[in-house]
């Protein structure tokens, strides 16, 4: 490894700084790291730097440009898209990716067609690597048994990937261990043999809705954000408040238009995700299951409204609900600060 040119991938910024500090400490040289705050010209410039020859430039010229060349890259998924990478010959996804697409998207970096000439380039640079030049090998971080009883994480991201495999045509049965020995049609098959989730159920119940109530329906595009209300608990004693958040994520459709901006997508809650949460105000309990919180909030369009709860009680909950989800969701995206949660409805149980 020590002639290699390696890249190692971590789907969270503070991972990539723990592998950069350890790394460096250990003595590895020519060692880089780069997250989803660089800029898009201090990933050119890295990118440069770590793969000059299939980035149409050569070590020589590195070296005239005062810089150094970078032989192991530690980066977040900002590199794990549409790079010539190829200059490495050693992968390492220190963390298992939940989505198998992300983790072909990483080996795609390296493990792609070679262009004869720039090869040819590189050994006539380097003659040293005519053995190492060709073959290209990859190694995943699995996680340990502890977590994976807890997470299911490697069973998950294997249904996945034989799921691609047998849709597409997509060769994935050794993309986690060289051991990979997988039924597709039975993993398929138990998997759409599975009961309906509770989310499958509640669209269900939605399309429902809109089928009875379609002047209702048709008023929802209009309804302003933040809406809120309230209606009694279905269990006596109950106080509690439901909150409707959209966490935004970049939104390929949406690019800066001036000339000069970097072109970097612009986060949406469109490209994002919907998280539900209802808080017990009296046991400070958090309910995050859709099925669950269903139960609660269920209404008809006759279902009376009642709002008891003191308003400034329920403007500092909200601000400790949209703060937590900022530590858990938009810190790991790595949003910027002026990125928050959307709030798009909240209800109060009484």
């Amino acid at each position: 490894m020590k002639k290699q040119k390696v890249i190692i991938f971590s789907e969270f910024a503070e991972t990539a700084r723990y592998l950069e500090k350890e790394l460096a400490a250990a003595g590895i040289h020519g060692l880089h790291r780069i997250d989803g705050r660089s800029t898009q010209h201090q990933r050119s410039a890295v990118i440069h730097r770590f793969a000059p020859y299939y980035s149409g430039s050569c070590s020589a010229e590195v070296a005239a440009a005062g810089g150094e060349e970078i032989r192991v890259l530690i980066s977040t998924d900002v590199l794990s898209e549409g790079l010539n990478l190829q200059d490495a010959t050693r992968l390492i996804n220190y963390d298992l990716h939940w989505n198998p697409v992300r983790l072909m998207q990483r080996i795609g970096r390296v493990d792609r067609r070679m262009s004869p000439e720039t090869e040819a380039r590189i050994l006539a640079d380097h003659p040293d690597q005519k053995k190492i030049r060709g073959t290209v090998a990859f190694w995943n971080f699995l996680p340990p048994d502890e977590l994976e009883i807890l997470l299911g994480l490697f069973n998950r991201v294997t249904r996945k990937t034989l799921v691609i495999s047998r849709t597409f045509g997509i060769e994935g049965r050794k993309l986690l261990t060289p051991d990979d020995t997988f039924d597709p049609i039975r993993e398929m098959n138990a998997a759409y043999e599975q009961p309906k989730t509770a989310e499958e159920d509640l669209e269900l119940e939605y399309n429902r809705l809109i089928a009875a109530h379609p002047d209702l329906a048709a008023t929802l595009p209009g309804m302003p954000l933040k809406v809120f209300t309230g209606k009694a608990s279905p269990k006596p004693g109950t106080r509690a408040v439901f909150f409707c958040h959209r966490i935004p994520r970049p939104d390929a459709n949406l690019v800066p238009a001036r000339e000069g901006d970097a072109a970097e997508p612009r986060w949406s809650d469109a490209a994002g995700f919907t998280v539900w949460s209802c808080y017990d105000l009296e046991g400070r309990r958090v309910v995050t299951d859709p099925g669950a919180i269903a139960d609660f909030i269920r209404s008809e369009p006759e279902t009376p409204r009642h709002c008891t709860l003191d308003r400034t009680a329920l403007s500092d909950l909200r601000r400790k609900v949209e703060k937590q989800l900022i530590a858990d969701h938009l810190r790991a995206l790595e949003a910027p600060a002026a990125v928050s949660p959307v709030l798009k409805c909240w209800m109060e149980l009484n």
